[in-house]
């Protein structure tokens, strides 16, 4: 029979959410806490990789809302930490189109056609009707409205939608250029409450490799069973996995969650974000200011468009990035890294020339088909503020936790970060509630107790005699309420 453990909190997630939770609660004097990490490593989507000789950014790989009033708190912990940041300027992206001849389409034309797209967008956003405007007309089609449409809509959304992100923090972007990666932010996170050794977790409460797949809970607690038969007990559990995978059939939930908590988390769109990384012997493309990044028109949105050199984050690592999304994501995921490096190849050569060197190596990231992410982020809809509550919303001893259950900054680390602060509140304020309930209980049994000895005393010494049963019935003949002990 297999040894049950038993603790007063359960994380399922060793993701920025996750170990933010377990930080605050450990802060708060709650330390029987256990986390479930499904992989070998903290993380999740912030994940590093060695890849031509420097570390790159598999997942999560930028700060994004730096320079306004307030100050973000993923940037004060980089600064605090000491991560190393190359601010990316997309703004000159848009001005950078190469047509499939080859050739960079006029600045005019660039403008003309983002200026169509900002204005589209915000039509659409603004659900304005207008009879004398053409929507048809306004909708993207040829490849240099697609590659605009894309590079909106996926990179510069805040010229569009007001993002809480960007209006709340600045919109300036950093990108995390640091050998120890934007990772190491969790470890220094984990260190504050979890023991360490030669710069290494080796806290009990920490456990890695632990697939969880069923969650059996009642009002007495919550039973979890991972993949390789341990099980767990805790009188609560924090779940701090990707919409993706709350999504899928990976962990099983018994009694069924209710139905308005799965309705509101399949209606969570998620996005697919894939950085392909290609290594060259040496560089041919240009690394003047304003070039970092380039984008390809192609006739199929999203077809290897947004490019980026490596140049300016690493110096003479030569090394470009492409970014697909979505639809074009799961294509390559599921073709050999060789078909999607003769993809890449055949794009970089109608931009640059027949004469360019083969790509050395390739880097394709996996996080559609990855069973313990399912994608990158959510993308709610503008303006759907009760999708989110419903996610986030707990469920008798259940808490959710993650960047989908932000209301504000949903798809952002940061949002990830501060929802484990939330989380962490949430749960504190609930077994400090429980914890006045048991209280008032026990008052309550007290009291009924000593009104049935005064009643007993009282019949006593007028001559009756009653007899007590172990298991008490108080009948109204006691002058008090009913009640079942």
């Amino acid at each position: 029979m297999a040894f049950t453990n038993r603790y007063t909190v359960i994380i399922i997630g060793a993701g920025i959410s996750g170990i933010t939770v377990a930080k605050e609660l450990s802060e708060n004097g709650v330390d029987d806490v256990v986390i479930l990490e499904a992989t070998d490593r903290i993380g999740g989507r912030i994940r590093k990789e060695t890849f031509g000789g420097v570390a790159v950014e598999l997942g999560a790989g930028w700060i994004a809302g730096v320079g306004g009033e307030m100050a973000n708190p993923v940037w004060k912990l980089a600064k605090r930490f000491g991560i190393r940041t190359i601010l990316s300027d997309y703004s000159n992206a848009r001005f950078n189109i190469y047509n499939q001849s080859g050739t960079i389409y006029p600045s005019r034309l660039a403008a003309e056609s983002y200026r169509k797209a900002v204005e589209a967008a915000m039509r659409k956003l603004r659900n304005e009707e207008d009879d004398d405007i053409d929507e048809l007309a306004m909708m993207p089609n040829t490849p240099i409205e697609l590659a605009i449409d894309f590079i909106l809509h996926d990179f510069e959304m805040a010229e569009v939608e007001p993002i809480s992100t960007y209006t709340e923090y600045g919109e300036r972007e950093f990108m995390v250029a640091d050998e120890r990666g934007y990772e190491h932010i969790l470890y220094k996170l984990a260190e504050t409450f979890l023991l360490n050794s030669d710069g290494k977790i080796s806290d009990h409460r920490l456990q890695l490799n632990k697939v969880v797949r069923e969650v059996q809970h009642s009002r007495n607690g919550v039973k979890v069973t991972t993949e390789d038969g341990s099980s767990y007990e805790a009188d609560y559990l924090i779940l701090s996995v990707s919409i993706g995978v709350l999504q899928s059939d990976l962990i099983s939930f018994r009694p069924f969650l209710p139905r308005w908590k799965t309705e509101a988390i399949q209606k969570c769109d998620v996005i697919v974000y894939t950085k392909i990384f290609l290594k060259f012997p040496y560089k041919f493309w240009t690394c003047e200011p304003g070039k970092e990044f380039f984008i390809f028109a192609h006739e199929r949105r999203g077809y290897y468009t947004f490019w980026q050199h490596m140049e300016n984050a690493y110096p003479g690592s030569n090394i470009l990035v492409v970014t697909l999304t979505n639809g074009e994501s799961k294509r390559i995921e599921d073709q050999s890294d060789q078909q999607t490096l003769k993809e890449a190849m055949e794009v970089l050569r109608i931009m640059f020339g027949p004469d360019i060197p083969d790509a050395t190596d390739i880097l394709v990231p996996q996080w559609w088909n990855n069973r313990f992410q399912r994608g990158s982020y959510t993308n709610y809809p503008i303006v759907n503020n009760h999708i989110v509550h419903d996610v986030k919303a707990h469920v008798g001893c259940i808490f959710f936790t993650g960047e989908h259950t932000s209301e504000r900054f949903s798809g952002f680390v940061h949002g990830g970060y501060l929802s484990g602060i939330d989380t962490a509140k949430d749960l504190l304020e609930e077994m400090k509630l429980e914890k006045e309930r048991t209280i008032e209980s026990k008052a309550l049994l007290l009291a009924l107790s000593e009104s049935l000895s005064i009643s007993q005393t009282k019949a006593a010494s007028n001559g009756y005699n009653y007899e007590i049963p172990r298991q008490v019935y108080l009948g109204s003949n006691l002058g008090a309420p009913e009640a079942i002990l």
